[in-house]
């Protein structure tokens, strides 16, 4: 069903389509190379399998009105299922990627890989049938996911801090397309999240896009001339190695000493809360917590609990979450120095749950970039946010797509 090989002229004209509402035949032939009779059989061909309708008539230059046209948003489906440590989410979107219906599962130590593939596709059948919609309208599941993967085997290979057991080398494509009779696709949930918003801002064209996501761990992707760039292998959180701080803190007696996951990332917050709180200096909520078993993932982590005592304006907690966003920021301005995006996106849990945290990592990401202010990238949260991770696994499907 999904093709490995150079896009054909019907799905250019397709994809070029997909990018605005009301294009016209002048339009497409100046991004596509392609003569006007063949135009005319390719839009024959997407009108008569309903992937485009007309829209109506543009502006006449002289002569006739031209017809316009656009994609048929519900001529298929697709899911899109984000598998993360702290929770999973899975999304149906139509051809547009607009969200028609999600769920939230909690991981705790319960959710199992097979629990997690029960309950998705009990989901998937309920809303099927509330939709009144066949399995052939879904063009398939799209899996965005923890690492390490092995995508070709669509296999979650070794994830670390997963509260539940056997998340080692989880055939996750094959146990839900047996599951729901869907196929399935599998990639790194930081490729999906960038891919869900390189499809959000496809207007404008970014063509170097950056996206990190500091939650339990720290992620990045990058995107160059439109492509995702891949490595020799997919090493889960590599870019939390990056030393911030020579001689430094080391997380769990895991990675480099000094490394950025050691200083921006929910882990090591939690750490350094219990170890002043094992202390018994001043702030000890969390005291009865044993530092230990968390760290192997034996019981659940405070995070909420912190972020709630940051809200209320805990003093140590402030210290230290403005301390781990200067960490951020370093860490945000060796990358920029390196890949020199024009845009930089800027998620997670971590990021979205603490006020401020954002704001100081961008000062100090902005003090630490090389060379005129001219060249620095734009920096944003996304369009999508909490939701990047499951419309991109639902993009990747739509990308890999036959037509």
């Amino acid at each position: 069903m999904y093709r490995t090989i150079a896009k054909t002229l019907k799905r250019q004209t397709y994809d070029r389509i997909a990018v605005q509402d009301d294009v016209s035949k002048i339009e497409l032939m100046k991004d596509i190379d392609i003569t006007s009779s063949s135009l005319n059989r390719v839009l024959d061909e997407l009108l008569h399998e309903g992937w485009i309708v007309e829209s109506g008539l543009g502006q006449s230059t002289g002569g006739r009105k031209p017809v316009l046209y656009r994609i048929q948003p519900h001529n298929r489906y697709l899911f899109g299922l984000d598998i993360s440590r702290k929770y999973s989410v899975l999304g149906l979107y139509d051809l547009r990627m607009n969200p028609l219906f999600s769920h939230r599962w909690l991981m705790d130590e319960q959710m199992t890989p097979e629990q997690l593939v029960e309950e998705v596709a009990g989901q998937i059948q309920q809303v099927l049938a509330e939709r009144h919609l066949s399995k052939r309208r879904i063009l398939g599941i799209g899996i965005g996911a923890v690492g390490p993967l092995d995508y070709e085997q669509g296999m979650i290979r070794n994830p670390l801090y997963f509260t539940a057991s056997g998340w080692q080398d989880v055939p996750i494509c094959h146990l839900l397309t047996e599951k729901t009779e869907i196929p399935a696709l599998l990639d790194n949930g930081i490729n999906t999240a960038l891919l869900g918003e390189y499809w959000a801002t496809r207007e404008d064209s970014p063509q170097h896009l950056l996206y990190v996501n500091a939650g339990v761990g720290i992620r990045a992707a990058y995107l160059s001339d439109g492509r995702i760039m891949r490595g020799a292998s997919d090493k889960e959180g590599s870019i939390g190695q990056m030393v911030v701080q020579a001689g430094g803190a080391r997380l769990h007696e895991r990675g480099n000493y000094g490394a950025l996951e050691a200083y921006a990332s929910i882990q090591a917050l939690e750490q350094q809360t219990r170890q002043r709180a094992r202390m018994g200096l001043e702030w000890s909520a969390f005291a009865d917590v044993d530092v230990d078993e968390a760290a192997e993932g034996k019981n659940d982590l405070p995070f909420d609990q912190m972020v709630r005592q940051l809200q209320e304006g805990e003093p140590f907690l402030q210290e230290l979450f403005h301390r781990s966003a200067g960490y951020m920021g370093i860490g945000l301005g060796n990358l920029i120095n390196t890949l020199q995006p024009e845009r930089v996106i800027v998620g997670g849990a971590l990021i979205h749950a603490a006020p401020g945290y954002y704001e100081t990592a961008i000062a100090v990401a902005r003090k630490q970039i090389y060379g005129e202010s001219a060249t620095h990238p734009q920096f944003s949260r996304g369009h999508l946010q909490d939701k990047a991770v499951s419309v991109g696994a639902a993009v990747m499907v739509l990308e890999r797509m036959e037509m």
